[in-house]
């Protein structure tokens, strides 16, 4: 019995030691935090930019109906290649080839009014210098004969000739003077019948001219029935058949589209980035593409054109197009050339573009989830027995105490510290620290949830080991 009882008081010494030990622990691990941890490193940083879209040619243009009407003809197929200028489909146009034709038969006869009006004013013009002629050499005529009818009248008045002599040299003169009168008057008729034909030869001009615009106007609504291809490439889009109407003057009408023509010589990948990643994003910044069509290739390209228009996420427009200021994500346009585009290439696939937007060789950097952000006024420890001093009476250090900073948790000594750094770039886990830590030194790195209540100077405990799964 004595042995019993014994037994019983060292079991309760025992226990009683270890329940002791075990309260006088929590005790002293009360207010402690596990942490897990990591050190400011020095590697190779790159920042990427990643943004989907579809692939597109730089250059492509749809053809549509410039007039009403059905399709008679289609010189291509999907996938072949064009030429510039290459008659690619043509509508009916019964009435528009018989106005071509009436309007060219009008012509013609206009052109030849015109012609015999020119000729009869030319056969005029040398009728006109015929008669000028000939009135110069009357004009002669009658001079040489006023000359011998007065110096016939002055040898009659000497009695020095007879009067037969005199009378026919007068009557010579009186003749050649009827002759000027009408040959001047026969001038007089032929110029105004030549300002006659003039004005039918200009009148006949301005028909032509009439008839020629008429022709034109005829004629470009002809050629509006034929579909030509404004460049060279590949006929990658054919939704229309011999036989179907099509319309003109509705956008993005199915019934108004014939055929797409792409310049497949340069190829592009059309992307969408994110309006908080477009301030990085510059011209001629290299960038990765993939294809999800073809993967595991990877196809080496450059920006070469930056939109600067936001789109509404949700509608796909621009947002100076919306009625209403909306708060939604928008993103930017930006075309990426590839390098080397492969020849199994197809517009329209879906890819993904990786921009790099800034390299750092060697730079300090730390884990991206280490970053964190605190208020001023959070960072001063609490005393123990003291109380903070109100703010209400002092505006500015209120507004001090609200400033927030950036920075990690350093840990020294088993507390953890807040320190405000400064950062570069980000890498895809990692961010590039420009000030504020050293090289080597240990942060804090997780988890998530303790770095964001961690308070300034609390007392932690490392543990890094990995985690284990539930049911492990």
């Amino acid at each position: 019995m004595k042995k019993k009882w014994k037994w019983i008081l060292g079991v309760s010494t025992v226990l009683a030691v270890a329940i002791g030990g075990g309260v006088a622990y929590k005790l002293r691990e009360s207010g402690v935090v596990t942490v897990q941890t990591g050190r400011a490193v020095r590697q190779d940083l790159t920042s990427v930019v990643t943004a989907s879209g579809e692939i597109k040619p730089r250059n492509y243009v749809n053809i549509g109906a410039n007039v009403m009407g059905r399709i008679t003809d289609l010189n291509v197929r999907e996938g072949d290649r064009v030429r510039r200028n290459q008659v690619l489909a043509r509508l009916e146009s019964v009435q528009a080839e018989a106005d071509v034709q009436a309007q060219q038969a009008s012509l013609n006869s206009a052109l030849a009014e015109a012609a015999a009006a020119e000729a009869g004013l030319r056969a005029m013009d040398e009728n006109l210098r015929t008669a000028e002629a000939s009135i110069d050499r009357a004009k002669a005529e009658l001079e040489r004969a006023r000359l011998d009818f007065e110096r016939a009248e002055q040898l009659w008045k000497e009695k020095l000739i007879a009067r037969q002599e005199f009378d026919s040299r007068k009557a010579q003169y009186d003749a050649l003077q009827a002759g000027l009168r009408e040959a001047t008057a026969r001038l007089s008729q032929m110029k105004a019948q030549r300002e006659q034909t003039a004005s039918q030869l200009a009148a006949s001009q301005r028909r032509v001219a009439q008839v020629r615009a008429t022709l034109n106007r005829f004629s470009d609504v002809l050629q509006k029935h034929s579909a030509v291809s404004p460049l060279d490439g590949i006929v990658t889009n054919l939704p229309v058949r011999v036989g179907e109407t099509v319309v003109p003057g509705i956008q993005n009408s199915p019934a108004s589209l014939i055929m797409t023509i792409a310049d497949m010589s340069l190829i592009t990948a059309e992307v969408k980035v994110d309006e908080t990643d477009i301030v990085n994003v510059q011209m001629d910044q290299p960038a990765d593409i993939t294809i999800d069509a073809m993967p595991g290739r990877t196809f080496r390209g450059h920006v070469i054109e930056i939109g600067n228009t936001a789109i509404l996420r949700s509608t796909g427009l621009a947002a100076s197009q919306s009625a209403v200021s909306s708060q939604e994500a928008k993103d930017f346009k930006v075309v990426v050339a590839l390098d080397n585009p492969p020849a199994e290439i197809r517009p329209g696939l879906s890819c993904t573009a990786k921009i790099i937007t800034a390299t750092r060789s060697k730079a300090l950097s730390i884990p991206i989830q280490a970053l964190t952000v605190r208020q001023r006024g959070d960072l001063e420890p609490e005393k123990p027995g003291t109380v903070k001093a109100s703010t209400k009476d002092d505006p500015e250090q209120a507004k001090r105490n609200k400033e927030e900073l950036q920075g990690v948790f350093v840990v020294k000594g088993g507390v953890a510290r807040f320190q405000e750094v400064k950062t570069g770039i980000t890498g895809a886990t990692d961010i590039e620290v420009i000030s504020g830590l050293q090289e080597g030194e240990e942060i804090i790195t997780g988890s998530y949830k303790v770095i964001r209540t961690l308070r300034n100077e609390a007392k932690v405990k490392i543990d890094n080991r990995a985690p284990t799964k539930a049911g492990a």
